[in-house]
């Protein structure tokens, strides 16, 4: 088989391309994923797709694609999946803080992304360095759970296919549709996960909140922290709560506006045996969580709440 039509349809340019049906994108990625196009055809598509975007119909046929490679989860709550694949440049890494203060909570947390990136703190190395399970299958998030702790689970062994094709980024110096739909996982089985959606650009939130919408989605979407799923501990953003694919302004967090007039106190640097001794004082009462961040949480137990409810009333109906 070949991914040749296809790249026909998206690669012609800005201008000139067409974007694909769901069905059309589902069979397109299911090739990349399951080693039938060529590495010259994936990066042709890899490219193609940079220069088009990805319409709402073929994120839903990659994510599907996708979804069908993972290793299956039946949380017996909602859960909460974080996507962490950027890492810190600047300021510290507090997805694993964010994990923490919920799972103290009693919620199934789900982090997962790469191990290692040349040049940022990723998340995956500050839960090694703060003793947090890291999971190599479903059996070992699901024995974290029960032991009320966040867990971490490298891209590869939540879905290898996945790994393969964000890796291509490396060969070509582009992301690729991969890295879009590795932000929109909802891995566990049936409508009992949340998803933390963040973006960089504003004009890509607005793609995804029309995404979610239309797959009737359960997420919080967000402007990320150095395109982290955890607010900025400075200026708290934006939090958009979807459940079943509608914005419910009632959960939902307005920005921060206005000048600061207190900045929190935050580690001086932000390697990860730093980060991990700041999170590890929050953690224990001997320092405050930043403003941002507990707002994050407490928005993120409500939306989970609002969950738990409508999937409550879905089973009884």
């Amino acid at each position: 088989m070949s991914i040749a039509p296809y790249i026909k349809e998206i690669g012609r340019g800005k201008e000139g391309a067409r974007s694909l049906t769901a069905e059309q994108a589902h069979e397109l990625m299911s090739q990349v994923l399951d080693g039938q196009a060529s590495d010259l055809e994936i990066g042709a598509f890899a490219i193609a797709m940079r220069i088009k975007g990805e319409s709402i119909e073929e994120l839903a046929g990659f994510l599907r694609s996708v979804h069908e490679r993972c290793i299956p989860l039946h949380p017996t709550q909602p859960s909460l999946v974080l996507p962490s694949y950027n890492g810190a440049r600047k300021l510290p890494n507090l997805t694993a803080l964010l994990a923490l203060l919920l799972a103290q909570e009693g919620v199934p947390v789900l982090v997962h992304g790469p191990e290692h990136d040349p040049g940022r703190v990723t998340t995956a190395e500050i839960f090694h360095t703060l003793g947090l399970p890291i999971a190599q299958d479903s059996a070992d998030i699901h024995a974290a759970w029960a032991r009320r702790e966040p867990v971490f689970i490298r891209t590869e062994a939540l879905c290898p296919p996945l790994a393969r094709l964000l890796d291509v980024r490396r060969v070509i110096g582009l992301r690729n549709p991969g890295h879009t739909v590795a932000k929109l996982l909802a891995p566990a089985q049936g409508r009992r996960s949340l998803r933390v959606v963040n973006y960089t650009h504003p004009e890509y939130g607005r793609t995804l909140a029309e995404f979610l919408t239309s797959t009737r989605s359960d997420a919080m979407l967000m402007r990320g922290t150095e395109g982290e799923p955890v607010a900025d501990p400075r200026r708290l953003p934006r939090l958009d709560v979807f459940i079943d694919g509608q914005l419910r302004a009632e959960l939902s967090r307005a920005a921060q506006e206005g000048v600061l007039t207190e900045m929190p106190v935050l580690p001086r640097s932000h390697d990860a045996a730093t980060t991990s001794l700041y999170i590890q004082s929050v953690v224990s009462g001997e320092k405050p969580a930043p403003a941002p961040l507990q707002q994050q949480v407490e928005a993120l137990l409500a939306a989970l709440a609002a969950l738990a409810q409508h999937t409550s009333k879905e089973l009884s109906a």
